[in-house]
């Protein structure tokens, strides 16, 4: 079919599927919006300017070939449009879903700087991988011809599921180990519902599963087994726990009773989206139903705690955050629908005490200003002299970002090298860390950071594991023949 379906940007409009109004989907935990019907999607994909530099494509980690599978897309040519899709990708349907694409693909779109509004990459890529399950199109994992040797991955999240594919698919026995009694890691627990519904992380575990590849789900390295233990029980060893330690906030009361973690706040409300009972949400300890709920952050996980709380009943939400709108770090697409759904963002504050002593009933606030650019280009936060303020709160959430945890400790190996600041060390060619055969993925080598970059690096070090598993058995057997 000729290509006269494409750049049609200009007489087309941007169109994203609709979304279910604000006062309705503000009651459950289901996805915002519905998927499109065929015909809207591949109108949208039509859209697209075909530009021979791919800016889109340069600003995906992935590197997907998206001009390429939006033109089949746009010609009414799914099944080959998601083959394409998945080729590069894991889990194509879900970052469609979660990935921040005002940041990545979309904000570099070619027609989002000409002003006729980005290709809703996104929920194209949404669309045709929902319709590849639909209809049967997603394949079995089938694993690659056996090599004999055996791979040990710590971590169920997306760099630790997506390695695991690929290892399984080179032909090596995968064993995955991981602390939760489900597998997915934040897409399972951290990621709320109506981002990212739950059957579609499940799916995906359910075709590893089928797959071959074995779960130890609940298992805890450094107290069920140590890290040492793996490495005599495997041939290899990947480490891709993330990053899941929460940064404090250092002032005072921050130790009171309703000043909690924005992690352990979304995994008691995703447990409950599962049926789980969740003895923390049902005393209230985690659970805003009546409460003056203010949250404290501007990052993607600052958005989920704060639309959670509105699902959740609270009597009021606020975001606390010591920059302005256009300095967030988080997607302004969340800013806009926490909006629509009753949250209220308090730019340039940042708290300076928790109030209320052994309960939490306040915060108490600097207003800030912007100075002069930080080392990141941000133009740094500076407290504005006596325009201090107080907001009511009986449940405060701390969404300020992870830093890595103590893995030499927590996995009962010293020798373990990390950085200064505790993230793992790793050869940046090998990929590989202090110990040999020990390979670390994602958050824990750099610190916290999306969805999309950690499947990228499952993908990269399941490669380096490949190639160094095929070089330990090609030395074993010239060993072998020379004696």
């Amino acid at each position: 079919m000729a290509n006269d379906s494409m750049l049609k940007f200009v007489g087309r409009e941007q169109a994203y599927p609709a979304k279910r109004a604000a006062s309705i989907r503000a009651e459950d935990f289901r996805e915002i919006a519905e998927r499109y019907a065929p015909p809207a999607a591949e109108d949208q994909a039509g859209r697209c300017s075909q530009c021979g530099v791919p800016y889109c494509s340069v600003h995906c980690p992935l590197h997907n070939h998206i001009p390429d599978w939006l033109r089949l897309t746009a010609e009414g040519r799914l099944r080959e449009a998601y083959e394409l899709s998945n080729s590069t990708s894991t889990m194509p349907e879900i970052c469609g879903r979660i990935c921040p694409q005002d940041r990545l693909c979309e904000g570099n779109c070619v027609i989002e700087f000409s002003g006729h509004g980005a290709v809703t990459i996104g929920s194209v890529e949404k669309f045709i991988t929902d319709t590849a399950w639909e209809e049967g199109w997603v394949e079995p994992l089938v694993p690659g011809r056996d090599r004999g040797q055996s791979v040990a991955v710590i971590g169920a999240g997306p760099a630790g599921l997506t390695a695991a594919e690929y290892l399984r698919v080179s032909g090596y026995e995968v064993h995955v180990y991981d602390r939760h009694d489900r597998a997915g890691g934040l897409l399972t627990y951290g990621i709320p519902g109506f981002k990212l519904e739950k059957p579609v992380v499940m799916r995906r575990v359910e075709r590893l599963k089928a797959g071959g590849i074995v779960f130890h789900e609940g298992f805890a390295v450094g107290e069920d087994a140590s890290l040492d233990d793996l490495r005599r029980r495997h041939d290899a060893v990947l480490i891709a726990t993330g990053v899941y330690k929460a940064r404090n906030v250092d002032v005072d009361g921050s130790g009171a009773n309703g000043v909690i973690a924005a992690l352990d706040y979304l995994t008691a409300s995703n447990r409950k989206s599962f049926g789980d009972t969740v003895e923390a949400f049902e005393n209230g300890a985690l659970n805003a139903e009546g409460k003056n709920v203010v949250v404290i952050g501007g990052g993607d996980t600052a958005m989920d705690c704060v639309r959670t709380a509105i699902r959740q009943g609270a009597k009021s939400v606020k975001c606390l955050y010591r920059r302005d709108r256009a300095n967030m770090p988080g997607s302004q697409r969340e800013v806009a629908n926490a909006e629509e759904e009753g949250a209220e963002f308090v730019w340039l504050s940042a708290p300076l005490g928790f109030e209320g002593g052994e309960t939490v009933t306040g915060v108490r606030a600097a207003k800030m200003r912007l100075g002069a650019p930080d080392a990141s280009g941000r133009r740094a936060p500076e407290v504005e002299p006596g325009a201090d303020h107080l907001l009511a709160a009986d449940m405060v959430i701390k969404a300020l970002g992870f830093d890595a945890e103590d893995l030499p400790t927590l996995f009962g190996t010293a020798e373990l090298g990390v950085s200064r600041w505790g993230t793992v060390l790793v050869d940046g060619r090998t990929l590989m860390t202090s110990l040999d055969g020990v390979f670390a993925a994602g958050d824990i080598v750099r610190g916290a950071s999306l969805v999309v970059w950690a499947i990228r690096d499952g993908r990269d070090v399941a490669k380096a594991m490949h190639q160094w598993l095929k070089a330990r058995t090609s030395t074993a057997a010239r060993e072998r023949q020379a004696a």
